[in-house]
């Protein structure tokens, strides 16, 4: 992946540290006392004006019984959200039907794998998506990038103009065609009943 986050900068622990500590229902003062970390130190870390050393990171995390990995793991999270990931489309992985009339590029990041999905869809003339049913309540849409698309759920089948979008259950059979001569495009969104 071309992720172009900065991992040369430390992660703000700061303002995960507070959180904890509120979450305890603990003042600063108190924690002072549990931890052996003074006031004013502790107040400076917090506002992430001052970089503890492990020794007080220790006597914080026990003071608040949590993990050292959960305060330094989470606040590396934080960071990382405020990031932009950046993935080269050589890295973006490829679904080929046997036949190789149809392409779907995985668009969504593999942590939304079962929850919401999307693709990037191609399908040669003549080629067909057929698909058996997914889990109860799964939805699909599709937009057409091109003409042509057909979509058959259930009893029901549309055709697709450029730019339409269609909505439908696919929690049973259903199966995505391309009816026209050239070489079919669209976006495909998959999101699955919680």
């Amino acid at each position: 992946m071309g992720n172009r986050m900065d991992t040369k900068t430390p992660p703000q622990i700061g303002p995960l540290l507070a959180q904890h500590r509120r979450a305890h229902k603990l003042t600063l003062e108190q924690l002072s006392t549990q931890s052996g970390v003074s006031k004013s130190m502790l107040s400076q870390i917090e506002r992430g004006e001052a970089n503890p050393s492990f020794a007080v990171l220790w006597s914080l995390t026990t003071a608040l019984n949590i993990k050292l990995s959960e305060l330094v793991e989470g606040a590396a999270a934080q960071r990382q959200d405020d990031q932009i990931e950046v993935v080269a489309e050589s890295q973006l992985p490829k679904i080929v039907s046997t036949d190789a009339h149809c392409t779907l590029k995985i668009l969504s990041p593999p942590r939304l794998a079962g929850s919401t999905e999307w693709y990037e869809m191609e399908i040669e003339p003549g080629g067909a998506l057929d698909s058996a049913a997914h889990a109860q309540g799964t939805m699909e849409h599709v937009t057409a990038w091109t003409d042509g698309l057909e979509i058959s759920s259930g009893d029901a089948t549309i055709t697709l103009k450029s730019g339409e979008t269609a909505r439908y259950l696919a929690d049973r059979p259903h199966c995505i065609r391309n009816l026209g001569r050239e070489k079919a495009r669209g976006l495909m969104v998959m999101l699955y009943k919680p």
